[in-house]
């Protein structure tokens, strides 16, 4: 039997999606659609008999929650790490020419790692469908059959269907997003929403790549020949990957290859690409509202709310989306809420933290979250996994003292190292060489307080550390 490789793209910022999604911790990371998240719910559609080990393509800047995610969902993965975006194709092209390089055979299995599918039988049974025609050499990709005139997606004109394969269609054209009145004519004409993910051989791709788009064969070829070891991570060759064109996989190949097909396809599919999109797919109350987090209704029709921390309520409105985070909140109307992402453009250009940071931010060895910022002080909740240890460094400009709340903390400061346990703290005075680690088998958690005359993050210096960051 032949094992499907899935490829798992999981880069992108969400910006549609704030402020819930932010680019330190982007919607493929987010619980939006169910108890797990959009990436580990893409990761479990594909670990069946029939696939072998996920590839996952990320940036630098997400690798260790990328790591965290495929761990805690008891998956391994090879985790490739792209310097800097360049577009799809070109990281669809790195992944290819690292299968390849395993297997000359591979058969890859592309996927973005932010699209909910509910039903996973009826997706696996539409993959097989595709995996007949990508064996016979066709770059297969998947159609969704419209339920509306959707004006977010560009769409697919299927042809004639292919002879021998059942359910399986020529592509006759790729068009882009439409305005609703083309749209309807689309749905109309039997037009296919275009899902973005693709099957193929990693051989018949990469050839069609060289042909097509050689200022991204190359290169992405050469990212990989050239890439070093990091951990538990393949970092692509920084010189080479720059040279690559930054252009989408539809636009380099898929819309000049003669050898592009389509499974017309009738699962439930979504890109997640705006608030809409996350109340179409949430169950909803007999007033078409839905909820998740602490929310309530009265006389509301139609809306949505996304509140994890604290109570939001509405009260005689319709069709609204409400989000609510410690530090932002959203009010949108819930037909115009893929203009989220130009707000965030507008918060951007004012240089608002809030546009693309949360106030918990994530490390490798755990997390922190602001409590309160003053004119030379700061306090944080600061978490440690079990294990993990912050690196040794040093601050010019702050001080810190820190306080056990629970478990247990090995400090180092300076040459002294001390235990400490729930209720006790420790003083690190300013220009101090100390380090936090966990010895435990429970989370640490421990309030810090910073004072000082800057208390910017890039205040560190690294000594030593196991992460190997800068």
């Amino acid at each position: 039997m032949t094992l499907i490789t899935p490829v798992i793209l999981c880069g992108g910022s969400g910006s549609r999606l704030w402020p819930a999604s932010r680019e330190s911790y982007p919607k493929q990371f987010l619980a939006l659609a169910g108890d797990n998240s959009l990436f580990q719910d893409t990761l479990s559609r594909v670990t069946g008999a029939e696939f072998a080990k996920p590839i996952v393509v990320t940036g630098a800047d997400y690798r260790f929650l990328v790591a965290e995610q495929v761990r805690s969902a008891g998956l391994v993965a090879d985790l490739i790490l792209e310097p800097f975006r360049r577009d799809s194709c070109a990281a669809i092209t790195a992944a290819a020419a690292f299968a390849s390089s395993r297997d000359a055979d591979a058969i890859l299995l592309v996927l973005a790692a932010d699209h909910a599918i509910p039903d996973t039988a009826s997706f696996l049974e539409h993959v097989r469908r595709g995996l007949a025609a990508a064996e016979t050499g066709r770059i297969v990709t998947f159609g969704i059959m419209p339920t509306s005139p959707a004006t977010g997606y560009g769409y697919i004109r299927p042809g004639a269907d292919l002879a021998g394969i059942d359910g399986v269609a020529e592509i006759a054209a790729f068009v882009e997003k439409p305005d609703r009145t083309t749209a309807q004519s689309y749905v109309a004409g039997g037009y296919l929403w275009n899902s973005g993910n693709f099957l193929f051989s990693a051989k018949v791709f990469l050839d069609e790549v060289e042909r097509l788009a050689p200022a991204i064969a190359g290169p992405a070829r050469r990212a990989v020949a050239g890439a070093t070891r990091d951990l538990d991570f393949l970092r692509l060759d920084e010189a080479a990957f720059a040279e690559a064109e930054a252009k989408s996989v539809d636009y380099a190949v898929m819309e000049k290859s003669r050898l592009a097909a389509v499974v017309p396809s009738d699962f439930q599919w979504s890109d997640i690409g705006a608030w809409s999109a996350i109340w179409d797919l949430a169950e909803k109350d007999a007033d078409g509202n839905a909820a998740r987090g602490d929310a309530a209704f009265l006389e509301t029709t139609g809306s949505y709310v996304h509140s994890p921390d604290v109570l939001t309520a509405l009260v005689g409105v319709k069709d609204l989306v409400v989000v609510t985070t410690r530090d932002a909140v959203l009010v949108a109307d819930r037909t115009r809420s893929e203009d989220v992402k130009k707000l965030v453009g507008q918060l951007i250009a004012q240089k608002r933290r809030e546009a693309t940071e949360h106030m918990r931010m994530y490390r490798p060895w755990g997390a922190y979250e602001r409590i309160d910022l003053g004119g030379r002080y700061q306090v944080k909740r600061i978490t440690v996994s079990p294990g993990s240890k912050l690196s040794l460094q040093s601050h010019f400009h702050r001080a810190e003292h820190w306080i056990v709340v629970s478990g247990t903390a090995r400090v180092t400061v300076d040459d002294t190292v001390t235990v400490l346990t729930e209720n006790q703290s420790i003083y690190v005075p300013l220009g101090a060489v100390h380090r936090m680690e966990n010895p435990g088998k429970i989370p640490l958690e421990m309030i810090e307080v910073q004072s000082g005359a800057y208390l910017g993050e890039d205040d560190i210096v690294r000594y030593e550390d196991v992460y190997n960051r800068a």
